[in-house]
């Protein structure tokens, strides 16, 4: 029996339970919520965050806010794809449509991420929200959406502040309502840092970022990785829109590294590994990216040639969603829709992301004998957060009490051609998966 037969017959008894509580109930009642109007019907009592009545007929709406223009655009497109191709393998939710809207742009930026959650939350009827791209637009929507009682689960974010530091403490930037399906980055952080001083017996690095909490994270982690493993780093930072990488990458190669983690997004690091060659004392230095960098443009530039990647490990094998589709799948029906290859590394993520919110949805929603949907909000939260064994393209779910819910396996790649893109996407030269 197929994945969408088992939503089916999950939708079926719903709508049994639901007629049966409504038989046992005996009145009805309306309550009001901040932005939303909810009618509970007999046997449905909206909890602390109120809830989301879907209308018979009407479709049930989630949102993306992702990076849609600017330099970095095509990383959110790459995961609005994901989540279009993830709404249609779904289907319908107890015989509701899912609407996506008009994606929200998040900029890459805190004030893209304020602007587009408030846009959002201003739409009462939307139930959760699929985004952000960047750590930054995430650390600014979080508390927003927070404050809605709406959730946010992103393919994508990956900063340690936005969840925990793994041990119980709270990230500076967590707030209830937040799930990530990409990494955490002190897992990534540990992987470059175990990569350089354990695999090439490196000892000296430096450590670039922009300031950003994703890029300024990522670093941190990779030092502390490395500074436990008996390293010494350096830290530098350049600001975003900079264009001469000259004086920073001048007051890195005084320090003499061995090594240098530049965590950093286009096109400040097309400048960076661009305008390294004419810098004395970093002929011999071995270079290491991140995810943001793992794109066709940054993967074609001369200069890539021998550099490493640090990131989420894409060799998802024969994992299947819940909707029964693997990653070969994923792929063939990205290429058929959209004329091209996936262009960036966390589309199977946003699609993940977007199976668990709708899965969580159905498993929350009480329906009335007419069609009328009843979606709880605190009920979708607690359900998030009880995600165990979830079957997903990119590995098996289960999420903390912090929203960290990804299968968390980081791979190292190495750009041996920048003329074959896709040749040095599958050249992993190492692997960590922390809970192995």
């Amino acid at each position: 029996m197929s994945r969408r037969m088992n939503f089916r017959h999950l939708g079926v008894l719903v709508i049994v339970l639901a007629l049966f509580a409504a038989a046992c109930g005996d009145d009805d009642s309306t309550t009001t919520t901040e932005g939303t109007t909810t009618t509970a019907a007999a046997g449905f009592t909206p909890g602390p965050l109120g809830a989301v009545t879907v209308a018979p007929g009407a479709p049930i709406e989630i949102r993306a806010l992702q990076a849609i223009s600017g330099e970095v655009a095509f990383l959110g497109t790459d995961q609005v794809r994901g989540i279009e191709l993830a709404i249609q393998d779904f289907g319908q939710v107890a015989g509701h449509d899912v609407s996506l809207g008009t994606p929200e742009d998040d900029l890459c930026s805190a004030e893209g991420g304020q602007a587009g959650a408030q846009a959002i939350v201003a739409q009462a009827n939307v139930v959760g929200v699929i985004g952000t791209t960047c750590s930054g637009a995430a650390a600014a929507a979080a508390p927003i959406f927070s404050a809605a009682g709406m959730v946010l689960i992103s393919g994508s974010n990956t900063s340690p502040s936005l969840t925990s530091d793994l041990a119980g403490t709270a990230g500076s930037n967590y707030y209830a309502g937040y799930y990530r399906t990409a990494h955490n980055d002190l897992y990534q952080g540990a992987t470059a840092a175990r990569f350089a001083y354990e695999e090439l017996g490196l000892t000296t690095a430096a450590g670039i970022h922009d300031g950003d909490p994703y890029t300024e994270g990522l670093v941190t982690a990779f030092a502390n990785a490395f500074t436990e493993l008996g390293g010494t780093v350096t830290v530098h930072a350049v600001n975003k829109g900079d264009t001469d990488m000259t004086g920073v990458l001048t007051q890195v190669a005084a320090d003499a590294p061995e090594f240098v983690y530049f965590p950093i997004f286009q096109p400040e690091g097309d400048f960076i590994i661009q305008q390294k060659g004419g810098i004395a004392g970093l002929e011999d230095v071995v270079w290491m990216g991140a995810d943001g960098l793992i794109t066709d443009g940054f993967l074609a530039l001369p200069e890539s040639e021998g550099v490493y990647f640090s990131g989420p490990d894409l060799r998802f094998g024969t994992n299947a969603s819940a909707t029964g589709t693997n990653y070969e799948d994923l792929v063939a029906a990205y290429s058929a829709a959209y004329g091209e290859a996936p262009i960036a590394a966390f589309h199977a993520h946003t699609y993940d992301a977007t199976v668990l919110l709708l899965t969580k949805i159905m498993e929350v929603a009480v329906q009335d004998a007419d069609g009328t949907l009843h979606i709880d909000r605190q009920a979708l939260r607690d359900a998030l957060t009880a995600t165990s064994g979830f079957a997903g393209v990119t590995g098996t779910l289960a999420c903390d009490a912090f929203g960290d819910c990804g299968a968390q396996t980081i791979s190292v790649i190495l750009d041996e051609d920048p003329t074959d893109v896709a040749a040095a996407k599958a050249n992993v030269v190492y692997s960590f998966a922390p809970n192995a």
